[in-house]
């Protein structure tokens, strides 16, 4: 072999050694000097939904806090598991992360006949950014004011105490349905395609009660069109003070309703995590973060990793039980 060979040989070898050097470091390198490039948080339901419009709360004190644009990309689509899907595939760099809501995680599993991933082995838990309660309502034409009297009611007229969800499967159909296993009283399912079409029908008198969004429930209540009978929280929320919690209206073990919170793919590194975590915490911390979640009927809950992770898997494991036996069609 000439020199000139030798010497292309060598180029040759030293490159592929570069490529393949650095084909081994950006994930290393990356978590030691990260955040240095924008980051992509998807949500996996459409824009201007309460899912998206929590996500655009923390979005800019989140970006401020981590030095690095934080870019909200939607990829809405069978209940977000579109969005988890890919995050669960992408690169553990922490450039990809998940605003996770609770019914992509805890519910569609148990709901769908198939899923793209497994909420609990896909996902990097990073930390909880808010729950969000329900409130329980019944129309002002019922002779209903309380649990007791709604527990009442539905005994005493077993055929037709109605409850209405946004379709089968959703979040509220299930409370509906723990309550119903709650409280031993017969109460039928009404599916919806939609939380609106059910709440007509509530203020109407022709369905019983509906579980929805506090924020929802309290503008109903102000206009005086149904009555606010319990908020599922384990507090009483500030948009309905006078309204009982399920607890105080003698239903135990009813604390329910969604949560979102922050997780990346498997295998994110333990100081990604960290980082993310501490940013997360201080923009929660915000005042005006806090007030505009407390305004949209939410509660602000901070977590540790470990803590969503449990959460997580308890709520999993909970709703399981709740959809057993039940049909999703």
């Amino acid at each position: 072999m000439n020199s000139k060979a030798r010497t292309l040989s060598g180029l040759t070898c030293a490159v592929l050694s570069g490529a393949a050097l650095l084909a081994t470091v950006p994930v290393a390198a990356q978590a030691q000097n990260y955040p240095n490039r924008p980051i992509t948080l998807l949500v996996g339901y459409v824009p201007g939904g309460p899912v998206d419009a929590a996500a655009r709360i923390i979005q800019a004190p989140l970006q401020k806090r981590l030095g690095q644009p934080v870019v909200i990309e939607n990829r809405g689509g069978a209940s977000g598991a579109l969005a988890a899907a890919a995050v669960a595939k992408a690169q553990p760099d922490g450039y990809t992360l998940f605003f996770a809501a609770s019914a992509t995680q805890t519910i569609a599993p148990h709901v769908q006949k198939s899923m793209p991933y497994d909420p609990l082995k896909d996902y990097t838990p990073v930390g909880l950014v808010l729950n969000a309660p329900n409130v329980l309502m019944v129309g002002t034409s019922l002779p209903i004011k309380s649990m007791q009297e709604l527990t009442a009611y539905a005994k005493a007229h077993p055929d037709k105490t109605t409850f209405g969800s946004a379709g089968p499967g959703a979040s509220n159909h299930l409370a509906g349905e723990l309550l119903k296993k709650t409280t031993g009283a017969p109460m039928l399912h009404v599916p919806y395609k939609g939380n609106a079409a059910a709440m007509t029908d509530v203020m109407a008198g022709t369905l019983t009660f509906m579980f929805d969004a506090i924020s929802t429930g309290a503008a109903a209540a102000a206009g005086k069109r149904v009555v606010p009978v319990a908020v599922t929280s384990a507090k009483r929320h500030p948009l309905l003070p006078n309204v009982p919690t399920m607890a105080e209206a003698g239903i135990a073990n009813f604390v329910v309703g969604s949560f979102y919170a922050l997780e990346g793919p498997p295998g994110l590194p333990a100081n990604i995590v960290q980082t993310l975590n501490t940013a997360l915490r201080d923009v929660l911390a915000d005042p005006d973060v806090q007030k505009r979640m407390v305004d949209a009927g939410y509660e602000v809950t901070p977590s540790s990793a470990d803590e969503l992770a449990a959460k997580v898997k308890a709520e999993h494991a909970r709703w399981g039980e709740v959809a057993k036996g039940l049909t999703f069609e």
